[in-house]
């Protein structure tokens, strides 16, 4: 899947001819993972009438890690996890936010990211470009301990944001509480104790009625 030749944010305001060239694309990069803030989710805030972005959820599943590495089944590096959490979702840069619910939209979210990644992290010089690269795709993989507890995270937090909501995206159209839960089953492969709270607030959500029986 081909992306358009859109010129990259830094060229809006190109960078002074006499920096490294290294350092150049380097900065290009961080200043165009910067539309981060700007790709919308699903998942509505709990402090505010509005829905998140994708760098807010990014930062809010490297505090979860930080705050809640004690319940993963596995023993976990607490600072590479954080960085599968940083990394995981700045395709959607270029690929867009996949909702959890939206099963069309879900076919073809991995060639679109696949296609964004390739993009994305060939702004940088080669040698950091395979390690951001190799990071995203550990964490797709859910191969390693690290990656499996990243993946509980990106299920959990939206779950904690849309019970602070009384349903949130639960109560999307044509989704029950049983697609809830399928769409939470990721959680237990990361933390026993986790998957058993999150199926805690979702029996309870549908006891409330936030989410369809």
């Amino acid at each position: 899947m081909a992306f358009s030749d859109a010129e990259f944010l830094a060229d809006r305001n190109p960078l002074p001819s006499g920096l490294d060239s290294r350092l150049r694309d380097h900065l290009t990069f961080l200043i165009e993972v910067d539309q981060l803030k700007t790709i919308l989710r699903a998942s509505p805030l709990a402090a505010a009438n509005r829905r998140e972005n994708d760098a807010e959820h990014s930062w809010h599943l490297a505090l979860m890690v930080m705050t809640l590495a004690e319940y993963a089944d596995e023993p976990i590096d607490v600072g590479h996890t954080i960085k599968l959490v940083v990394v995981h979702d700045l395709v959607e840069i270029y690929a867009g936010d996949t909702p959890i619910y939206d099963t069309e939209l879900g076919e073809s979210q991995q060639e679109r990211e696949e296609a964004a990644a390739d993009q994305l992290f060939g702004i940088l010089p080669e040698d950091t470009a395979m390690k951001m690269r190799a990071l995203w795709d550990e964490f797709e993989a859910r191969e390693t301990a690290e990656a499996r507890f990243a993946k509980a995270m990106d299920r959990l937090q939206p779950l904690l944001l849309n019970w602070m909501a009384e349903g949130g995206t639960w109560r999307t159209p044509g989704v029950t509480a049983n697609d809830v839960r399928a769409r939470k089953a990721v959680i237990g492969d990361g933390s026993t104790a986790l998957f058993e709270a999150a199926m805690h607030l979702i029996d309870e959500g549908e006891r409330r009625g936030w989410a369809r029986s």
